[in-house]
């Protein structure tokens, strides 16, 4: 065991955060702290590293353990690069390289007893060398950074002038360089892309060190830790197994709560009712009972009632009108800042209903391709056009739409005068802001706060295209899942930028991938598009002939608006055959029971002459029908593959 937490306690004064909350880690084991935003997940992990006293109870580190700490606020601001700032934590190594070569150089002017000596501690330098990784560090380093998104030309930037996502990034690869004994993570995942995300993902299912992370991206979760403490209306509970495990088990827990809470109360009432029928009675002996009764009663600890849903938000998403089928179609856009181009002749199309999810390494233009759309940044050229009857509501990531001086209820007010003040205060009450919190001022506010003052603006606005910016960002578990199912739900049209994987494979019908600065479209969630690239990576690698193969590969991936264009007609032409033959199987099946209807006439079958026409018809009939029933087979065939 490397941690043991026993029942620690904190509370800022009236307001207790949590309460004789208590766990272990094992060595080499990976959990993930999760609870709702204000639970006080990162309060407890300041106390676990002794950054902040609780108010009772103990941290016990296995001794002489190693400790790794990523905030969510670095502190990194020297004047050394990129690479000399992570080379910092194994500063020894360098020091004792430097001290094998000066015994290499002494070596040579020694002879006898001196030279055997010093041979010896040659030795023993080298093998330290090697065993604390000096022969592997440069290459560890660079695997390091570029895993975690650093290009080659970063290395010798200067780390002061990093921006603060890039300087997070910089200090977890210090920390994994450094490979403490435990590594405590707090959002290690807000500042990286899927790549860099995939790779953390490896690298610590590979660490040789005990991990506690604080995380909202479950997909990440799920697919590193083995168990999961949660913070839960302020009390700690302890689940073995994946994230999924931990939702199946806190669902049974759950329920298993509210059915003692049910049996307590039903025990309650049952008792003051047979309490009140003795008293009734009226006699010496009932009330005697009744009392004796009344005093158990009166011992019994109310029972509390257990939180089914730890969020209260209340989100529904519903346009005010249609729009029409084909929504918005992108044709032949380029954009560039200088030198650097974003995007060049990139076309694709979105349709009514879908909901297309933008995906791609951070710095490719994602947000500044929903920019565009929304007509805040030009297009340097193509066209982007809506289709008949679209309104949009758009959700920014960096919540430019809000403005700081406002409070929250001047923000919903002026952007929708015509609301009432009462119409405002219910809004704004669905999204936990009550009494006087609705005047806080949007500077105060939290990430997590100012994400549900966006998203009431964007319920409010009925539109039936959302452009979503990344709306998982500042949300924890349970109202990531409350957005997921408004989305299910919305009728209207999603386009959205994320890199929340868990949150993609819920929504998303279709991907949109920024690559190479172009676009290319697969079908399905994040899972389908995995398969699709892997499989299409499986095929590149066993071709003989690999001319031929890359023109399919690149026909297969490489799915612009032409291509979807294609697809879409064929399966209006799928749907139009498929509707005809099953009008024409209707009409021959009619016209079949209309001719047996007759020949079973004993008027027809006394007529030679009409009996045979109409018995050689029923024959040609039915052949029609069987071949028609063929064609309908491989129709529905096409087009569920389609």
């Amino acid at each position: 065991m490397i941690l043991d937490v026993q029942n620690i306690s904190k509370a800022f004064g009236d307001d207790v955060l949590f309460d004789n909350v208590a766990f272990h880690i094992e060595n080499n084991e990976k959990a993930a702290l999760v609870g709702i935003n204000g639970a006080g997940k990162s309060t407890l992990l300041k106390i676990i590293l002794g950054r902040m006293d609780a108010d009772s109870g103990h941290v016990v580190l296995a001794r002489d353990a190693s400790v790794g700490y990523l905030s969510q606020q670095p502190e990194i601001s020297s004047e050394l690069t990129v690479m000399e700032e992570l080379l910092k934590v194994k500063a020894h190594i360098p020091a004792l390289e430097a001290d094998i070569r000066r015994s290499e150089a002494l070596m040579k002017s020694l002879s006898g007893t001196a030279l055997d000596e010093e041979m010896a501690r040659y030795a023993r330098l080298t093998e330290r060398f090697e065993r604390e990784g000096g022969y592997r560090l440069k290459s560890e380093a660079v695997g390091v950074l570029k895993g975690l998104g650093f290009k080659e030309e970063d290395f010798t930037r200067q780390s002061s002038v990093l921006s603060g996502g890039q300087k997070t990034r910089l200090e977890m690869g210090r920390l994994l360089l450094s490979a403490p004994d435990i590594l405590f993570l707090d959002e290690p995942t807000n500042h990286l892309d899927l790549a860099s995300i995939v790779w953390l993902e490896t690298y610590l299912q590979n660490y040789r060190g005990a991990v506690l992370v604080v995380s909202h991206d479950r997909y990440f979760l799920n697919r590193i830790v083995t168990k999961v403490i949660e913070l839960d209306n302020g009390r700690g509970y302890v689940y073995n197994g994946t994230f999924d495990d931990y939702t199946k088990k806190k669902e049974e827990r759950l329920k298993a709560a509210y059915a003692a809470y049910i049996k307590a109360e039903n025990e309650r009432r049952h008792q003051e009712e047979v309490v009140a029928k003795l008293r009734q009675f009226n006699r010496e002996k009932s009330i005697k009972r009744a009392e004796s009764r009344q005093k158990v009663l009166d011992k019994m600890a109310p029972a509390e009632k257990p939180r089914t849903d730890v969020s209260d938000m209340r989100l529904h998403l519903s346009p005010r009108f249609e729009s029409g089928h084909d929504v918005l179609r992108a044709e032949g856009i380029g954009k560039a800042f200088g030198d650097h181009v974003l995007l060049k002749d990139a076309s694709f199309e979105l349709f009514k209903g879908e909901r297309l999810v933008l995906i791609g390494p951070n710095g490719c233009g994602k947000s500044t391709l929903l920019k565009m759309l929304n007509g805040l940044t030009g297009l340097d050229e193509g066209t982007a056009v809506y289709g008949a009857h679209v309104s949009v509501g758009y959700y920014d990531q960096e919540m430019q739409c809000l403005t700081p001086e406002k409070t929250i209820f001047e923000e919903l007010s002026d952007a929708y005068p015509t609301l009432t003040n009462t119409e405002i205060r219910s809004t704004l009450a669905a999204f936990l802001f009550t009494g006087e919190d609705v005047f806080k001022t949007i500077s105060l506010l939290s990430g997590g706060e100012r994400a549900r003052v966006s998203l009431a603006k964007l319920m409010l606005s009925e539109a039936n295209l959302l452009i979503l910016d990344e709306p998982t960002n500042h949300l924890d578990i349970a109202s990531k899942e409350i957005l997921e199912n408004a989305l299910n739900a919305y009728s209207g049209t999603v386009f959205c930028v994320s890199h929340d994987r868990y949150f993609i494979n819920k929504v998303a019908t279709r991907i949109l991938e920024m690559e190479d600065r172009t676009l290319k479209s697969y079908p399905g969630n994040y899972d389908d598009y995995l398969f699709t690239k892997e499989k299409l990576a499986a095929l590149s690698s066993s071709a003989d002939d690999g001319g031929s193969l890359s023109v399919k590969t690149e026909t297969a991936s490489r799915r612009n608006w032409k291509d979807q264009k294609a697809l879409e007609a064929r399966k209006r032409k799928l749907a139009a055959d498929l509707k005809k033959t099953e009008a024409r199987i209707a009409e021959l099946e009619e016209t079949l029971n209309t001719i047996t209807l007759t020949l079973s006439d004993p008027a027809v079958a006394c007529d030679p002459e009409k009996s045979l026409a109409l018995t050689k018809q029923h024959s040609e009939g039915e052949a029609e029908l069987e071949a028609l029933y063929e064609t309908w087979e491989t129709l529905s065939e096409e087009n569920s593959e389609d």
